[in-house]
């Protein structure tokens, strides 16, 4: 009874305290004078159509490679948590054979999630979305082949060299902005094209794609983790 008291007063309290940034928030009328340089020089500055991908990996190129790091750093702790588990590999046990409507679906999505995955990040600097957003896509079809086949085997080795790999071309084209360019993650290493092609932007589209193999890799190797915890 006590318990529940306090968590009542919990989520009162912070209800009160929402409820009173409500009421005093006010909007602003006009830009910040960040907000007001990247709305106004982003496209000249980069050639990416899509402002918010531009300032994501140009602009906060640290930021993201402090996020990149930060989900690499959760998928090693799930790894290495499950490493120990004396229920991986060979010992898991026979799981039921999925339903054929679901093996079938499986079959016919996944090679289409996996391109929906690439458009995403590949065209990222032209529309919605990203390396971030595409890799979610990406490690989707490793889920929809788990479901299919729960004790389904995927190469750690593969995953690991993918994610690896992506990490230190990713890194590295940050540092030919640093040689070549204007700083970290300068994406003018590259001509910046013509506004709204596909090959334009600079360095932006290659580096979302390596960091929308990166992503897909990192949530790939947690689902297969998470999936080798099967009881014999």
């Amino acid at each position: 009874m006590v318990s529940r008291f306090f968590v009542f007063l919990l989520i009162a309290g912070v209800g009160a305290i929402f409820a009173a940034l409500l009421a005093g928030y006010v909007p602003d009328h006009e830009l910040n004078l960040t907000a007001r340089y990247y709305a106004e020089n982003t496209v000249r500055d980069t050639g990416a159509a899509n402002i918010v991908a531009a300032i994501v990996v140009t602009y906060r190129g640290l930021d993201t490679l402090g996020e990149v790091t930060v989900l690499f750093l959760t998928a090693a702790i799930v790894g290495l948590v499950l490493a120990g588990s004396q229920h991986q590999g060979t010992h898991r046990r026979e799981v039921p054979v999925s339903g054929e409507l679901l093996v079938t679906g499986a079959r016919l999505l996944v090679p289409l999630i996996l391109l929906l995955g690439v458009y995403v990040f590949v065209n990222g600097h032209l529309t919605p979305g990203g390396g971030f957003q595409g890799g979610a896509i990406l490690a989707s079809a490793i889920l929809l082949l788990l479901l299919a086949d729960p004790v389904r085997e995927f190469s750690h080795r593969l995953i690991s060299a993918i994610e690896s790999t992506s990490g230190l071309i990713f890194v590295g084209i940050g540092g030919l902005g640093i040689l070549y360019a204007g700083g970290f993650l300068d994406n003018r290493i590259l001509p910046l094209g013509t506004l709204g092609e596909l090959f334009s932007a600079g360095a932006i589209p290659v580096i979302y794609s390596f960091i929308g193999l990166k992503v897909g890799a990192e949530f790939s190797s947690m689902l297969v983790d998470l999936s080798e915890t099967e009881e014999p």
